[in-house]
């Protein structure tokens, strides 16, 4: 079985100095905002993307690389009569908005008729006018099929204008032989680790982490919190006690012994250690990063109603089984867990596949850096810097 979805998301190469700007640059042309988005958000016009007719033509999506299975967008082509291009275009969620925004600044999608975002960068894109909100009614089957479990984000309480794709939990990917103490964040920057543990390039991950094992809540820290939080992990990086800043490429790191803990995917835990009994996941003693990634439509989207008609083939139950039992990952449609209790009865165990609410009662969801755009612009700047360090 291949790394799963969120797992081989290749984010090494990029240029986290110019994706800060570049998103930065974006939030200040929407000027004069509140706490929860883009100033002046409420000025700017927000079309629906409604549904016409029965879905045909061709259909271009956006996704990260490996989070889905081979078989499903074959299948739904067949089933559908829908031309389907899938891109795995995105490496960071910085960089491909960073690529993406002169295009939704201009009205333009680049012939996508849907994308994933996170649910921060959902409300962001939404504040600036680049997305549109759903045409309910075409996704109707889909809603019906959402879990009762999954709670909307208060970034769009009411689904207006996201639906998930799949989830997941950032936490500890550890060598139980090589690290058989780590179990909080803090321990990746006990001395004799050094030159062997790895940390996450996103931001909205991993410095709230950071923050949760100093036992601060990230929904209430300050600015300061951050900077200070920032600092902390860049004084790891230069005195070579963080290894690198990676993305999906710690997987590899792992395998060769050349790190022996990092902060890392849950989904990845499970592929990993199916090839090396030695690696385990193991959710912090402070609690995880629980996220999920969303569909959405861009403003520009040519076919809407194709886009549709795949999200809802991917929400019925035996499809969306098909995909996590290739991913992984967490899923948001009702009837998975019953499929996999049949099909996969070890799997519809995990925890990390099918988590309770109690065993991620301590974990919290990805935020913004505080102080609207000028806040958030200073706090990437610096990690920006510190990333690049």
């Amino acid at each position: 079985m291949s790394a799963s979805g969120r797992s081989s998301r290749a984010r090494s190469g990029w240029s986290l100095m110019l994706a800060a700007f570049v998103l930065a640059a974006a939030f200040a042309l929407a000027a004069c905002g509140d706490d929860n988005g883009i100033e002046g958000a409420d000025e700017v016009e927000v079309t629906t993307a409604t549904a016409e007719g029965k879905p045909s033509g061709d259909l271009t999506i956006s996704n990260w690389a490996l989070y889905i299975d081979k078989k499903t967008v074959p299948e739904f082509e067949k089933e559908s009569g829908v031309d389907v291009k899938y891109v795995e275009d995105i490496n960071s969620y910085h960089e491909f908005f960073g690529k993406m925004q002169p295009l939704l600044d201009r009205g333009e999608s680049g012939g996508r008729s849907a994308m994933v975002a996170g649910d921060w960068l959902a409300k962001r894109m939404y504040d600036l006018g680049y997305i549109q909100k759903l045409d309910k009614e075409a996704l109707a089957p889909a809603f019906e099929n959402l879990s009762p479990d999954v709670k909307a984000p208060s970034s769009d309480p009411n689904w207006d204008f996201s639906i998930p794709w799949q989830g997941g939990m950032t936490g500890l990917i550890v060598n139980k032989e090589e690290a058989p103490d780590v179990n909080s964040i803090n321990d990746l920057f006990d001395p004799k680790y050094k030159g062997r543990v790895e940390v996450l390039t996103e931001l909205r991950e991993t410095v709230p982490l950071v923050m949760q094992a100093e036992g601060i809540d990230p929904d209430e820290a300050t600015e300061e919190d951050w900077m200070a939080a920032i600092e902390k992990l860049k004084q790891a990086g230069q005195s070579g006690q963080i290894r690198t800043f990676s993305g999906g490429d710690y997987a590899k790191d792992l395998v060769t012994g050349d790190a022996v803990a990092v902060m890392g995917w849950a989904a990845d835990a499970i592929q990993l250690q199916a090839d090396n009994p030695e690696l385990e996941w193991r959710m912090p003693t402070e609690g995880c990063q629980q996220w999920w990634d969303d569909w959405v439509i861009p403003v520009g989207a040519p076919n809407p109603t194709a886009a549709y008609e795949f999200i809802n083939y991917a929400y019925e139950p035996r499809n969306q089984a098909q995909i996590v039992g290739w991913t992984s990952s967490i899923t948001p449609v009702a009837g998975v867990k019953e499929i996999f209790e049949k099909t996969d009865p070890q799997a519809a165990k995990s925890e990390l596949i099918f988590p309770s609410a109690e065993y991620t009662a301590d974990c919290s969801s990805p935020v913004n850096p505080p102080g609207g755009p000028e806040g958030e612009k200073r706090v990437e700047e610096a990690w920006a810097n510190a990333i690049g360090s």
